[in-house]
């Protein structure tokens, strides 16, 4: 009988340990770079963003409550994975978003796929993860490096920055953004002088500086993000390499870095963003909103943050359940509509298409207000940014 007991026992524990896991409403995880090199570029800011699209939703979804999650993945792909797995298994996850970093990204994503999770990429930007390195439940949001580099690359080359070196990042982002800014300037007429790779969260950048300015190219193309973005400018400055002729380009940079350079050192930057807080009603409306809690303004990072989740949430309504392949099914079905994308929409690769925007950084002298700090030179096409499914290189389109 004590036997049977403790069977009975152990019965009812398990069934009480699950109990939560089977009740909880829908659970979304915002696993990004909190504390190191990304931590103004997304970080605690696209978390915020995140809490204002379940707030504008309406805090539940199928009459239960939505619940969101965040860790710091500090850029360790080994890190995230365990994170992601964790969550999946014990703690309930339905969809991790954000997920900067392209090494950690193509992580997860690949977890997610064999755990059939959905995840969204908005700010790791290797256009591999809707192409050879696709999934049937992996979609990438804001932007990636092939936009970027039709973009900026495509434009400062039309524009007779026809020789290029890039510094880059050395890990699969700046390779990326390396290979696919280059293939636009070559597709343009240009030539790739050469490159040189430094260490992710570099502090000293001279070396790497005097190789790009010994190459003579007219355009040093900056293959890095964050904070090494912002210490590669700084100390080019320092070098006189734009006084001397050749002209910088930040292949990724937004708002959250020219905020950090500040607009002295910042000023005639030529960059390309999927999102400007000042270009419209709609986005002063939001970017005001996100302003009161944050302190500052938001870049395309966390306003496409903000879009991922919305559209997300409206897939499970749509469906009618929280079933991955069901939402999926929905998330490639409706269109992307809300402050950061106006009819948006997702192939079937998973890559959200929009348009972005090219734009230069002001003058100080030009600048009329707070984070007032870019010009529009030219909308970027989205159908021209990006390839089709077919052409993506993705498996599952073939």
């Amino acid at each position: 009988m004590k036997f049977g007991h403790l069977l009975s026992a152990a019965a009812l524990s398990s069934l009480f340990i699950a109990a939560p896991a089977m009740a909880q409403g829908v659970k979304i995880g915002i696993l990004n770079d909190q504390s190191g090199v990304y931590a103004d570029y997304g970080g605690k800011y696209s978390l915020e963003a995140a809490r204002m699209a379940i707030e504008d939703f309406g805090g539940e979804v199928l009459g239960q409550k939505i619940e969101l999650i965040t860790a710091d993945h500090q850029n360790k792909p080994d890190l995230a994975v365990s994170i992601a797995r964790r969550w999946y298994d014990v703690e309930g996850v339905d969809m991790i978003t954000e997920l900067t970093t392209s090494s950690v990204a193509l992580a997860v994503q690949e977890l997610s796929a064999q755990q059939k999770k959905i995840d969204i990429v908005v700010g790791a930007a290797s256009s591999r993860i809707t192409g050879d390195a696709c999934t049937p439940y992996g979609f990438h949001w804001a932007f990636d490096t092939r936009a970027l580099g039709v973009g900026t690359g495509g434009a400062l080359t039309e524009a007779g920055g026809d020789t290029w070196f890039f510094l880059t990042a050395d890990y699969a982002f700046g390779y990326s953004l390396e290979k696919d800014t280059g293939d636009i300037v070559k597709a343009k007429g240009g030539k790739v002088l050469g490159a040189v790779r430094h260490p992710l969260n570099s502090s000293d950048f001279s070396s790497f500086l005097l190789q790009a300015q010994a190459s003579k190219a007219k355009v040093i193309g900056l293959a890095n993000a964050g904070l090494d973005t912002t210490n590669t400018v700084k100390q080019a400055s320092e070098f006189g390499i734009v006084a001397g002729g050749q002209k910088l380009a930040g292949l990724l940079l937004t708002l959250a870095e020219v905020n950090g350079l500040g607009l002295q050192a910042a000023q005639g930057l030529v960059l390309t963003e999927s999102f400007y807080w000042d270009r419209d009603d709609k986005s002063r409306e939001f970017a005001d909103r996100f302003f009161k809690r944050t302190q500052r303004m938001p870049n395309m990072i966390q306003a496409g943050t903000y879009s991922s989740t919305l559209s997300y949430l409206k897939a499970v309504k749509a469906a009618g359940t929280k079933d991955s392949d069901a939402v999926v099914t929905k998330l490639k079905e409706l269109p992307v509509d809300d402050v950061f994308a106006q009819g948006g929409k997702v192939l079937a690769n998973g890559r959200m298409v929009k348009d972005l925007y090219l734009f230069e950084v002001k003058k100080p002298s030009e600048s009329k207000k707070p984070w007032d700090y870019y010009k529009q030179l030219a909308t970027v096409s989205g159908d021209k940014a990006y390839p089709t499914a077919a052409a993506s290189g993705c498996p599952l389109t073939k």
